[in-house]
């Protein structure tokens, strides 16, 4: 009996030493569970409501816009905002006035801000900072202040193509120009991710992207920065020298109507416009200003001449003596008697009284059909916010004085984008481009299909009087002339609309042109309005800038020279 209860004593000592460590796990997890809940359950509390999982927005920058050749023209860069909860930071007026002055604000006004906030749980105090000074403003670990990834428009080329991009607002929305046109095409698609964040709203870890964010789409624009850079340096040396009140200049491509440049004066730096005083200066000119052509509406007269088949180049109109009585009004050329002058010399001189007798022959339905058809009255479509079509006269009776007038470039208004589509119909031997401001635009699906509106053999006449006027040969002026290359085109003054009427001494000097003339290339229109000084007449004025931006596209392009004679070359070797 003593040996076998000896066998089974280590039994029991390990069924006791079982019990034993069962018991003091049970006793260790009770007082864990005692601990946590009496000794560290505040503590724990507030863990737990300073890490949650969140839904935070995935910011989506807006697509990039570029030029033809992938010059940026406007970009997003990554910048952040500064936010306040003022439900947590009202009562602490020590923390508002450090936080006003980190970020350079009216400690003031911002507390007085934040406390009639203080039901609110969000408010913006700063937006679109660097990130780095943002980072800088948190350490100070002022509680209830956070920050927001955001983005910010950059526009590189600043005021050059201000006029035509416009600019977005601090929410990164479109308010002006293509910006505003393509809105919904540039602007992204914001997405969502799960975040843990800290009380102070700083995220501790990121758990999934629920959807991502979708960047905006890449807008390809038809401008050359090449050619816009070069129009807008001419266009702004010539308005500083007039002193004008403003000025316009648009360069199209013939063949495809693509917009290459389109330039304004004044201008404003998209990047400060807090700065600006003149809030004309935001107008694109260029397609909402109007104005009455003058004698650059002229070519237009000789080809429904030449359509009516009453008028060829070399028809003789009588101008004597310089003066022509219609109605109780009369017709003068700027007191000159040019005595029997051709269809071609009625432009090259512009004459007013041979162009009132052409239109006056043929009736004002006839000029008035050649105008709307090469789009005079209505907009060119080209999708350009605040668009404007003109003003083509429709008189229930029309006087003859109304019909002299109008065959000039006076009773009807246009815009310079307007006058560069009809200056791209003679220079596209009659067929009429939609303009369009996009990369090409015109083979886009839905584009509108150009369209024949004036006869290639009237076109072909008016092309030689067109290059006439810009040949000193020919009795033209040589001031919109480009060496190596043939010119054609026509010069424009008229006089300004004022309180009491047209004004002696308040002009609009233009011209309209197009290069090479033989093999049409780009179409180029300048509008100097009211410039200042003795010179006030388009062949004075805007000539001039015509001839230095086609020199320069012509280079930038790559056009071969089509005028190459001894003269040329000779110039050439003396350089």
């Amino acid at each position: 009996m003593s040996e076998q209860h000896t066998q089974h004593n280590p039994g029991k000592w390990r069924l006791g030493l079982v019990w034993f460590c069962l018991v003091l796990a049970a006793c260790a997890l009770v007082w864990k569970l005692l601990s946590l809940q009496l000794v560290d359950g505040e503590f724990l509390q507030n863990q737990g409501d300073a890490r949650t999982v969140r839904v935070e927005p995935l910011i989506a920058h807006r697509g990039m816009i570029t030029d033809r050749n992938g010059e940026p023209l406007a970009i997003s860069t990554p910048v952040k905002s500064v936010w306040v909860n003022p439900r947590e930071l009202a009562a602490n007026e020590t923390g508002i006035r450090s936080l006003a002055i980190a970020l350079e604000l009216d400690p003031d006004s911002l507390l007085a801000q934040i406390q009639a906030s203080s039901g609110r749980e969000f408010l913006y105090v700063r937006r679109r900072m660097p990130p780095a000074d943002v980072d800088n403003v948190l350490a100070m670990g002022i509680a209830g202040v956070y920050a927001r990834q955001e983005y910010q428009r950059y526009y590189p080329q600043g005021e050059v193509t201000a006029h035509v991009l416009g600019f977005s607002n601090v929410d990164d929305i479109g308010q002006e120009g293509l910006e505003l046109a393509f809105d919904e095409w540039l602007k992204g698609v914001p997405g969502r991710q799960q975040v843990i964040k800290d009380k102070r709203g700083r995220i501790i870890r990121e758990l999934n992207t629920i959807q991502p964010a979708q960047p905006g789409n890449v807008l390809e624009l038809s401008l050359d920065f090449r050619i816009q850079n070069l129009a807008y340096k001419e266009l702004k040396a010539e308005y500083i020298y007039r002193q004008a009140r403003s000025a316009s200049a648009v360069v199209l491509d013939v063949k495809t109507g693509e917009v290459l440049a389109m330039v304004n004066q004044p201008s404003f730096n998209p990047h400060n416009r807090g700065n600006i005083t003149d809030f004309g200066a935001l107008r694109n000119r260029a397609v909402t200003d109007l104005f009455e052509p003058g004698s650059t509406l002229k070519t237009f007269t000789a080809i429904a001449g030449v359509e009516s088949g009453l008028y060829n180049r070399s028809t003789l109109i009588d101008t004597r003596p310089g003066r022509m009585r219609v109605g109780r009004d009369y017709v003068v050329d700027r007191g000159y008697n040019y005595g029997e002058i051709s269809l071609e010399e009625m432009l090259v001189k512009s004459s007013n009284i041979a162009s009132a007798k052409i239109a006056l022959a043929i009736g004002h339905e006839r000029l008035r059909d050649v105008l709307l058809r090469v789009g005079f009255g209505e907009s060119s479509a080209s999708g350009f916010p605040g668009e404007r079509g003109g003003v083509m006269p429709n008189h229930r009776v029309w006087h003859d004085i109304e019909t002299a007038t109008l065959s000039f470039g006076y009773g009807m208004s246009t815009s310079t984008l307007q006058l560069a589509q009809a200056y791209s119909v003679i220079a596209n031997d009659g067929i009429r481009m939609p303009i369009t401001m996009l990369k090409n635009g015109n083979d886009m699906p839905g584009a509108i299909t150009p369209e024949r509106v004036i006869e290639q053999n009237v076109v072909s006449e008016v092309q030689q009087m067109l290059e006439a006027v810009v040949d000193p040969a020919l009795g033209g002026f040589d001031g919109a002339s480009v060496p190596f290359y043939s010119v054609a085109g026509k010069t424009g003054t008229a006089r300004v609309v004022g309180e009491n009427g047209y004004q002696a001494n308040l002009h609009n000097s233009m011209f309209a042109g197009y290069i090479p003339a033989h093999d049409p290339r780009i179409v180029v229109i300048i509008v100097i309005n009211e410039p200042q000084g003795a010179q006030h007449y388009g062949s004075q004025v805007a000539a001039p800038v015509f001839a230095r931006i086609a020199s320069g596209a012509m280079r930038i392009l790559d056009v071969t020279p089509d005028r190459v004679d001894s003269s040329n070359i000779l110039s050439l070797t003396a350089r």
